[in-house]
């Protein structure tokens, strides 16, 4: 069963990080027992450096980033970074909302495991990140077209690969589908079926 700290001590913490870091923070909240807090996009770097150095924080680890995407709105995505404080048994999460067109600074010279994590969510959404060493592909193949994790992804994607015998190499060729999509109303899984279920017998007789 997990266990969650104390509401009046997250309380502390969000005030206690919008006092110490209020050019950063554009708001600091405890919803479901758990303190997100939104920063602003060029003070980022600076918030989690705080968070992980500051005495009441102690945010140490970085345990995931990932992000969120909202194609109705003008800042279409929130970047997301997950971090854990085993020194105070707390969690935090920080969001920042950005345009598609913004940059987000990398976070790999306060936490190297942003490594991949960042690569990851360049790879899905399409999200750059500054200052990064290495920012390519790390889910999909090179040739891959497009971003799976926006809304706006087909289902099909782009692309196909397959392995050209007579080339002797993998090939990319634009998506060919070989069936018509099927159409389904959802109203009934025995819909259109050619058999009898057992007890169905019984409807006729009464």
């Amino acid at each position: 069963m997990a266990v969650y700290p104390d509401l009046d001590t997250l309380e502390q913490l969000a005030e206690h990080i919008k006092l110490r870091r209020s050019a950063e923070v554009l708001s600091a909240k405890v919803e479901f027992q758990e303190l997100t807090v939104t920063s602003t996009v060029s003070g980022i770097v600076d918030l989690i450096e705080f968070l992980r150095t500051d005495s009441s924080c102690r945010f140490s680890t970085l345990v995931d980033i990932t992000a969120v995407d909202y194609p109705q709105r003008p800042q279409r995505f929130d970047v997301v970074w997950h971090l854990l404080s085993m020194y105070q048994n707390h969690r935090i999460r920080v969001k920042v909302a950005i345009r598609e067109d913004e940059i987000v600074p990398s976070l790999i010279n306060i936490h190297p495991s942003a490594n991949w994590f960042e690569r990851e969510i360049f790879d899905m959404f399409g999200i750059l990140f500054s200052g990064h060493p290495d920012l390519r592909r790390i889910l999909t193949d090179y040739g891959f077209r497009g971003h799976p994790l926006r809304k706006d992804f087909p289902t099909t994607g782009y692309v196909e690969v397959r392995y050209d015998e007579a080339e002797k190499r993998v090939v990319y060729e634009p998506v060919n589908l070989v069936q018509e999509y099927r159409q389904f109303d959802f109203l009934s899984p025995w819909e259109g079926a050619k058999y009898v279920l057992p007890g169905d017998e019984k409807k006729d007789a009464t």
